[in-house]
């Protein structure tokens, strides 16, 4: 199974079957449990994980105590509290499992170790950061462009694998509708 973050490695650097041997040694396996938490809100961020099989999500608990979910992580995507992870204090964030899920986690001083011994890893995350950032500023721009109804449609779209494997109130939290007003959506769309 480590053979797929190696092939995510090799789509942004070159390496040696034997440097990875190196570095898969700075990681540490982890197999998740479904709703286990990684994080939790409050506690320091020491860690960042890259899924290899499974769901991952990012969330918050609003002031009225409702779940709101930022960021999800499926096969091949990575995921932590980027600001508390780089300056390792509390987050202001939770990380659980969706679904049961197998994910490398490494830590902050490994990593720093890691970006070190392996410049073409600092090249790697640079490039996986890039295009996480550039996620998000689309995410945003959908949020702000889309109505409701057209931003579900959008993300049905571009990420329909997404549609089975998440609850529909994380769904729901993560478009910023109630898993009622998602549900009539739904109901509307399968009309159609």
């Amino acid at each position: 199974m480590q053979k797929l973050f190696l092939q995510h490695i090799r789509k942004f650097t070159n390496l040696s079957d034997s440097e990875f041997e190196e570095i898969i040694e700075f990681f540490e396996l982890l197999q998740v449990k479904k709703k286990e938490i990684l994080l939790r809100e409050g506690q320091i961020c020491r860690k960042h994980f890259f899924v290899l099989n499974g769901c991952l999500r990012l969330f918050f608990v609003k002031e009225n105590g409702i779940e709101q979910t930022t960021q999800f992580a499926i096969e091949n995507w990575w995921i932590t509290d980027n600001f508390a992870f780089l300056a390792q204090q509390k987050s202001d964030f939770a990380i659980q499992a969706v679904e049961t899920s197998t994910v490398l986690s490494i830590s902050f001083d490994a990593q720093e170790k890691l970006l070190n011994r392996f410049p073409q890893m600092e090249r790697y995350f640079r490039n996986v950061y890039e295009k996480s950032f550039a996620a998000s500023q689309m995410r945003i721009k959908y949020i702000n462009d889309y109505s409701r109804e057209e931003l579900y449609h959008h993300f049905a779209l571009l990420q329909p694998a997404f549609l089975q494997r998440i609850p529909q109130y994380m769904l729901a939290s993560y478009l910023g509708f109630t898993p009622e007003y998602l549900s009539e959506i739904k109901k509307k769309h399968l009309g159609k």
